[in-house]
C-alpha cells in the first residue's frame, strides 16, 4: 500500500474580487502527506486554508496543479464518480455539524449509508461499535434539537466514520465549541487515528487545537511557511 495518501503539487487557486481584480489565495503550494497521520493546517482567518481543504476533498477545483487523494488523481474525475470516491474514503467534519434536525442520532449517522443506496442492516454492528466510540449510546433515539454542540459534533465525526474511509477531512471541527468540548473531540480525533489508524487533516487557527495533531503545517498569505515551534515534515522541496 503507498505510504503516501495526500500528494499536492504546485497547487493554485485564485478567487476574482470584481471588475477583472483577481486575488490569489493558494500559491504554489507542493506537500505529501503519509497515511496514518494526523496534520493540523493551522493558520488566521484568510489565509488560505479552508481553499485548501476543499480543494483537497475535491469541493472545489484548482486554477492548476495536482492533488492525488487515496492514490487517485481527483482532478481527473467526474463529478458522479468522485462523489461516490468521497462517500467512501473521505470522512467530512464541519464546524457546524451539517446533521439533519428531524433524523435521530442513530439515523444521521446511517445517512451515508442511505445515500450510498447500501443495506442498513450490513452496519448494524458498525453503528453500535460507533455510538460506544463517541459516547453516544444513551442518546441514540436523541434528535440534534437535544443534544449540545460537542454531543452533536461527536455524532458528526461517527457518521463521517461509519464507512471506514481511508481519512477524515475536518474543518475548524472545535469551532464551533466551548473549550471543555473542544478537548473532548480533539482527545477522540487522537483515539481514532492511534487506535483506527485513520488519516486526520484537520484546518484550524487555534494553536492549542493544532497541538493535537502530529504534525502542524502554518499557513500565511496561501503558502507555507516554516514555525520556530513545529516542525513541518512533509513540505515537498
Amino acid at each position: 500500500m503507498n505510504d503516501i495518501i495526500v500528494r499536492v503539487n504546485d497547487l493554485n487557486k485564485t478567487f476574482n474580487a470584481g471588475k477583472g481584480n483577481e486575488v490569489p489565495v493558494l500559491k504554489g503550494l507542493s506537500f505529501e502527506i503519509k497515511r496514518g497521520d494526523f496534520v493540523s493546517v493551522m493558520g488566521p482567518s484568510g489565509c488560505g486554508k479552508s481553499t485548501l481543504f476543499y480543494l483537497i476533498s475535491g469541493l472545489d477545483k484548482p486554477d492548476s496543479g495536482y492533488i492525488e487523494l487515496c492514490g487517485k488523481d481527483i482532478s481527473k474525475m467526474r463529478d458522479g464518480e468522485i462523489s461516490r470516491f468521497r462517500r467512501s474514503d473521505v470522512g467530512f467534519i464541519f464546524q457546524f455539524y451539517n446533521l439533519i434536525p428531524n433524523l435521530t442520532v442513530k439515523e444521521n449517522i446511517l445517512l451515508p449509508v442511505i445515500m450510498s443506496g447500501k443495506k442498513i442492516k450490513d452496519y448494524r454492528n458498525r453503528l453500535d461499535e460507533l455510538l460506544e466510540t463517541v459516547n453516544m449510546r444513551e442518546k441514540a433515539a436523541a434528535f440534534p434539537a437535544e443534544l449540545s454542540g460537542g454531543q452533536q459534533q461527536r455524532v458528526a465525526i461517527a457518521r463521517a466514520l461509519i464507512a471506514s474511509p481511508q481519512i477524515i477531512l475536518a474543518d475548524e471541527p472545535t469551532g464551533n465549541l466551548d473549550e471543555r468540548s473542544s478537548v473532548e473531540v480533539m482527545e477522540l480525533f487522537q483515539r481514532i487515528n492511534r487506535e483506527d489508524g485513520i488519516t486526520i487533516i484537520q484546518v484550524t487557527h487555534s494553536r492549542e487545537m493544532a497541538a493535537y495533531g502530529t504534525s502542524v503545517l502554518h499557513m500565511k498569505d496561501g503558502q507555507f511557511i516554516q514555525s520556530k515551534q513545529d516542525s513541518v515534515p512533509y513540505l515537498a522541496q
